[in-house]
Parts: structure tokens; sequence; C-alpha cells
């Protein structure tokens, strides 16, 4: 039986943890760990990082941003992705072609990810480009917003034969803006029509195959003056209209785009009023412990159910897979075409 977890994942200081990272840990309102590249050296150090926190906490949901392209948090020891507008060319080109190199990447982030001794990857990205973002760009599959959810499916088809869950992001769509959420509190003054002609396509296409969603730290100001994390307008759309049933984790609490919500303790609480079921917060660890102790009485068990529930590949048994050989390959091939 799935047993409940607390709503915040963090980050760690290094490639190993430290007395105060095991500490931290164990709290129960801790659910989860994100890793970033400092965290990494290789891909067998990051299964040696995650069979460490295993140690301190069995139950704890693993994950990283492996999207390929410049957000790639492990390099050594796994398949370089290409950004996925690469394969969206592909796509462009030949959409048989395409969507079965989309569907085996899925398959082969999900399988390497797996060895690595990860539960998730954020992936994937289905933003729509509009050619203007300065933070999406080519991580995202194509500008046509169709082409955008054939190729998001296919993704997570192959996530699913991997046995990995899929989260996508940025809901409803992070591609319409110029500024970075990283560093500024985005504002897309579009009508909501214009939205939902657009960049919801892939959401509303993929919702019911999604088992997670990261919405955006965007202002939609036509329908709620509030970011998309903190609207339970946005969030109430997701579960009522578009019939999500997965776990929705809030992105970067510590961003620029979250901080008109207040404290860290007020962005997390504003956050879970949402409909948010877990809370990301990173980069920051005095605001992380302000987070912890704000939460230290909700617990879900929607986290938990994305949790990796295989017999883990070997990272060293993969290239004996005919499958994993010509799709290494062929994206190996598209990153240095690329460059």
């Amino acid at each position: 039986m799935t047993q409940p977890l607390g709503p915040v994942m963090l980050d760690l200081e290094g490639q190993t943890l430290t007395k105060e990272d095991k500490r931290l840990l164990k709290n129960p309102a801790v659910g989860g760990v994100i890793l970033f590249a400092r965290n990494v050296e290789s891909a067998t150090q990051v299964r040696e990082l995650c069979d460490s926190i295993r140690r301190v906490r069995g139950d704890l949901l693993l994950a990283v941003d492996q999207e390929g392209g410049r957000v790639q948090r492990i390099r050594q020891g796994v398949t370089r992705l290409p950004p996925m507008a690469r394969i969206g060319d592909v796509f462009a080109h030949d959409q048989s072609v395409g969507l079965a190199l989309a569907k085996d990447t899925g398959w082969l982030l999900g399988m390497e990810m797996a060895a690595c001794g990860l539960d998730i990857s954020f992936a994937p990205v289905l933003d729509v480009d509009s050619g203007i973002s300065s933070v999406i760009g080519e991580r995202s599959f194509s500008r046509d917003p169709q082409h955008v959810a054939l190729l998001g499916q296919a993704f997570v088809h192959g996530l699913h034969e991997a046995g990995m869950a899929a989260v996508g992001k940025h809901f409803p769509g992070h591609g319409g803006v110029g500024a970075d959420s990283h560093t500024a509190l985005p504002v897309d003054e579009r009508p909501l029509s214009a939205i939902k002609e657009h960049d919801l396509v892939p959401f509303s296409q993929l919702a019911t195959l999604l088992n997670g969603v990261m919405p955006a730290h965007i202002v939609y100001s036509a329908f709620d003056s509030r970011p998309a994390g903190f609207s339970p307008s946005w969030l109430g759309m997701l579960r009522e209209s578009l019939g999500f049933k997965g776990c929705i984790f809030s992105d970067d609490l510590s961003m620029a785009g979250a901080h008109e919500a207040g404290g860290p303790a007020e962005r997390a609480k504003a956050a879970l009023a949402a409909g948010c079921d877990m809370l990301l917060i990173c980069n920051d660890r005095e605001a992380a412990l302000e987070v912890v102790q704000a939460c230290h009485d909700v617990f879900n068990k929607r986290p938990a159910k994305l949790r990796y529930g295989r017999a883990r590949p070997q990272l060293e048994a993969l290239a004996a897979l005919g499958r994993w050989r010509k799709t290494h390959a062929r994206l190996e091939a598209l990153v240095a075409d690329a460059s």
C-alpha cells in the first residue's frame, strides 16, 4: 500500500551527503530530493549518491532535470541528449521517424535515469516555442502545438515503457513570454482563448497520460492575477476540466517568479492551498528549512506513486540492449550535427 510523503522536495550541498543533509532528510515533511549539476560527477557517482540517500530514507522520491540540450545535469556515463527541437526537426521531415525517435528517446532516458538510481526526470517539456521565450527555445519540441502534443505523447509512452513516470512542464505554457521566471515574474497578457488554442493544446491532450505536471511561475492576467502555480483557478482547470489525476509539483519556490507570494513559508502555503502536492525549494537552505517547518503536518500519497517500481537496470548492461545502442547512436549523432 502506498504510504504518504511529506510535500517538500529539496536539494543537497554537494556530491556526497553531509551530516546536515542526513539530519534534514529524516524530517517527515521532506518527501523528495532533486539533484543539480553540483551534485553530479558521473552516472556511477549519482547511483552511489542515490543509494546513500535511500540508506537514510528509503521512501524519498529522487528527481533530476535531464531534458537534453542545455538542461542535462548528468553528462558523464549517459547518452548526450540533443535539445528536443532537434527531434522536432526530424518529425518535420518525416513524422513516423520523428515519433519513433521521440518514443525511443523517452525510453532511453527512463532506462538511464533508473540505472542512475533516480525515480523521475522532470520531462517532457510541453511548452510551445513561440520564438520569444528566453528560457524555453530549443527545449520545446516545436512551434506547432499539435506537433508538441504528438511528440510529447510518444516521449511519455517511451518513459512508461522504461517504467518511469512522466512529468510535463510548464503548465499552461511558458513559451509565450520573453522573461525568464528564474529572474523575474513574467506576465502573459493574451486572452484565455488564445492560450487554450495554442499553449494549452499539449497539456489538454496529454493530461490523462501524464503522471506529474509542473505549473509555470507566470501570471496569465486574462484569467488570474496569481502565477499559475499559486492559482486554484489554473490548477482547478488542470484537475477538473483536463482530468489530470497525478502529482502537481510546484516549480522552484526560490525562483524570482514565486516571490510575489511572500516569504518561503507563505509561498509554500500558497502553493499547497492552490493545489500543489509537492513543493520544490532549491538553492537556498535557509528557505528550505523554513518551508520544512511550515509543512510539518502535510502528507500526500500522490508523490509516492511516482517512485520507480521495477528492478533497476544496471548502467553497464544497457549497451547490451539493441534498442539502447541504436537510440544512443542516433541521439549522439544529432548532438554532433548541432555542434
